[in-house]
């Protein structure tokens, strides 16, 4: 009998504000709410491990913690460039406009799969800052790692204190390190394997948020999903029901 793989219990997820200037920015901020939503009707732990907000309340980046027994197995789908089409409220003509933000899921690694020396780190500490370079402290609280060897940069600011903040930027250090050696031996299999699993790549557009006709159609199952003001409220089973379905 074939031994089914064993799902992470936590996943990190990263959201970024793509093209669209600060429209990007507040769609970064709804899917991130959506996502939280999501999470407590689940039952899941939550944690922002850090967060860039703009100065109308839109995130250039947020990167969250997610954990429970079946996180990983039901969010890894969201990975790649959501595209949403609205109205936005910067916009006093009343045009449509199009944005982009891109989401990537990482699975937070087990302590034995990534093995981290500390004479590879780089670790240097500085004032966290917010939107318009103001100070949120006057400690240098914020930090940030360096991992020398693969030159990988992560920081966290959240926390009011260096030891928290740390913790974090670690957490995501260790995710994106287990996501490179995987794309790596992603490169080794053959097309017909890497076809299977091409899923969840950052750089593939997978959604569309078309507010005007109340639709969202994600383009991997060509499906699509109405009462999208209930999605981004957190309603997102019956999206990740269709494409848990459709996986070989």
């Amino acid at each position: 009998m074939k031994e089914i793989p064993q799902q992470p219990e936590s996943a990190i997820v990263e959201i970024r504000a793509g093209t669209g200037g600060e429209e990007a920015a507040l769609f970064s901020v709804d899917l991130y709410r959506m996502y939280s939503k999501y999470a407590q009707s689940q039952g899941w732990k939550q944690k922002v491990l850090d967060c860039r907000p703009t100065e109308l309340g839109g995130f250039k980046e947020i990167i969250f913690e997610l954990k429970n027994s079946d996180v990983f197995s039901k969010i890894k789908f969201e990975g790649g460039v959501h595209r949403v089409q609205r109205i936005p409220r910067t916009e006093k003509g009343g045009r449509i406009h199009t944005s982009t933000s891109s989401v990537a899921v990482l699975s937070k690694p087990k302590p034995a799969e990534i093995k981290i020396k500390p004479e590879d780190l780089r670790i240097d500490f500085y004032r966290a800052t917010g939107p318009g370079g103001q100070y949120v402290n006057r400690r240098e609280t914020a930090v940030r790692i360096t991992h020398l060897p693969t030159g990988t940069v992560v920081t966290s600011q959240t926390e009011r204190n260096q030891l928290q903040n740390r913790e974090n930027a670690l957490a995501i250090l260790e995710a994106r390190l287990l996501e490179r050696k995987e794309m790596a031996e992603l490169e080794k299999l053959d097309e017909k394997r890497k076809a299977q699993i091409k899923w969840a790549k950052r750089a593939e557009k997978i959604r569309t948020y078309n507010f005007p006709q109340d639709r969202i159609t994600d383009h991997r199952i060509k499906k699509s999903f109405h009462d999208i003001e209930g999605i981004m409220a957190g309603k997102l089973e019956p999206i990740i029901t269709a494409l848990r379905r459709s996986q070989p």
